[in-house]
């Protein structure tokens, strides 16, 4: 999910569960804490587009992390409509998450009704089972992938994707600096080292798939990240960041500016890879403990302070804390004042 996690809920209550599981996950990943398209809004009350070269923003929803586990339906996409009114803009990315046990394939009605949209897909692509909600699934375990237990699938999403031709960005088996997902090198038995073993490997299948069009996402979370986990230039096309402030309701349980939590593992990332973008590929602020527009506003300045990163994607779903520019009008204020200023 900040597969983490994973975004209130009008859902049954056998349901409860099995999303509270999943969001979880995806959330609290953070050690600081993706048919013919029937939703459109009519071209006269759409946002504009943004200007070319500005910060791409994107947008990850309750209904796009459900599809992890469940089938897309072009409804899921109201939710980013209702978002883009809020921040008076249009997005430029539409992440939701797809797990390996419950979506067998890519779906490329899914793809094309976001870039109709005129955004990227971005899709968190996990390897687990997210109904089940624990890192302990032995199955999973990157030795598995290593050895060749998923090629099949792995093959099947990646002549999928090249055969739909136009670029997704692809954000594999994020935050494994973690111990909270089954791909963790800290967590399910695996070992030092496996991770990238394990992406170069389905990178690989990627390749003879002929799938030239992915653009492939690297997203640890923010706090301690190992250099030895990064897989190399030739094997990442954008480097990824993930993490929240979760104020004094979830996580640390102290409220923590943005220049604080994702500061320094922002300039050791890019100094990793100076010629790579770098991407804020899920992130959030609680409202309890300090005043979440003033984060926001923090949040765009070191944004702006750092030209190498190029993209935006807001975590905007309510779990461990409400992380939605809804939370408080004084949020969703301070956030299109600043993408106003971004444009």
């Amino acid at each position: 999910m900040s597969a983490r996690r994973g975004r209130g809920l009008l859902v049954t209550a056998a349901l409860v569960g099995a999303i509270a599981a999943l969001l979880t996950l995806q959330i609290a990943g953070s050690d600081d804490g993706g048919r013919p398209v029937t939703t459109e809004q009519p071209a006269s009350s759409r946002p504009a587009a943004r200007t070319s070269g500005s910060l791409r923003i994107g947008v990850t929803t309750l209904a796009l992390a459900q599809n992890s586990y469940r089938d897309w339906t072009a409804a899921d996409l109201r939710e980013v409509d209702a978002w883009e009114r809020q921040v008076r803009r249009r997005t430029d990315i539409v992440m939701w998450f797809a797990d390996w046990q419950h979506v067998p394939s890519f779906d490329a009605r899914q793809a094309a009704a976001i870039a109709a949209r005129g955004a990227a897909p971005e899709i968190s692509w996990e390897p687990w089972d997210s109904l089940n909600g624990t890192p302990d699934q032995p199955g999973y375990r990157l030795s598995a992938i290593i050895r060749g237990d998923f090629d099949r699938h792995i093959d099947r999403w990646a002549r999928g994707i090249a055969a739909y031709g136009r670029p997704v960005r692809l954000r594999f088996a994020q935050e494994m600096n973690g111990r909270w997902f089954p791909w963790a090198e800290r967590a399910n038995g695996n070992r030092r080292g496996e991770f990238v073993r394990a992406w170069r490997h389905v990178r690989a299948i990627f390749d003879r798939a002929g799938a030239k069009n992915v653009v492939w996402v690297w997203c640890p979370v923010a706090g301690s990240v190992r250099r030895d986990q990064y897989p190399g230039d030739d094997q990442v096309d954008v480097l990824g960041l993930a993490g929240f402030n979760g104020g004094t309701v979830a996580f640390r349980q102290e409220w923590r500016t943005f220049p604080t939590a994702f500061g320094p593992t922002l300039d050791y990332v890019h100094a990793m890879a100076p010629s790579k973008p770098v991407e804020l590929s899920e992130i959030g602020s609680a409202e309890e403990g300090g005043s979440k527009a003033a984060w926001i506003s923090g949040m765009f300045a070191e944004v702006r302070r750092r030209p190498y990163i190029r993209s935006l994607v807001w975590f905007d779903v309510r779990k461990e804390a409400d992380w939605r520019l809804a939370s408080s009008a004084a949020a969703g204020r301070a956030f299109a004042s600043e993408l106003s200023r971004a444009s």
